[in-house]
């Protein structure tokens, strides 16, 4: 769920209570503090645990109080892992690796970010990679290794 808050102290406090009152069990909490909304509020990622018959009570009681709620998801991909790939990444076609792995339909690249220093020397990737769990996610990663492999990348994992 993406929330939004007013730039006030209590404000955070105000907002994971009622999550609680309903029952739900919190997974993470990211507080953007030092970024705005185009509203001028503070953005909140809020990952939790809650039958689904309550959802729409805690969205009344959030915006009942005050809060905005923003986003609602149903989250699919429960596990995470990072790893570097370092090579010739580009020239490698960094879009097929990803293309493979979002392929298969329990696992995506959630994340990407490189590291060029020059045409002719090797790159860096760092990739994020959420998958549906734990079973998917070693599929994932082995995924990676044999692509890795293929493309003459050495692959650094987990971070």
């Amino acid at each position: 769920m993406d929330l939004e808050l007013k730039d006030t102290p209590g404000q955070l406090v105000l907002a994971l209570q009622p999550i609680s009152d309903f029952e739900g069990n919190i997974v993470s909490v990211v507080h953007h503090r030092d970024k705005k909304t185009p509203r001028g509020m503070i953005p909140v990622q809020v990952a939790f645990e809650i039958s689904g018959e309550k959802v729409s009570g805690l969205i009344n009681k959030l915006e009942s109080i005050g809060i905005i709620v923003a986003r609602v998801g149903e989250e699919r991909l429960r596990e995470s892992r990072a790893g570097i790939l370092i090579g010739h990444i580009i020239h490698s076609d960094i879009r097929d690796t990803i293309d493979q792995i979002d392929a298969t339909g329990y696992a995506e690249v959630v994340d990407l970010t490189m590291s060029m220093p020059g045409i002719d020397q090797r790159s860096s990737a760092r990739l994020v990679i959420n998958a549906t769990g734990k079973v998917e996610m070693e599929y994932a990663v082995e995924l990676l290794r044999n692509i890795a492999r293929e493309k003459d990348l050495l692959l650094i994992e987990p971070i």
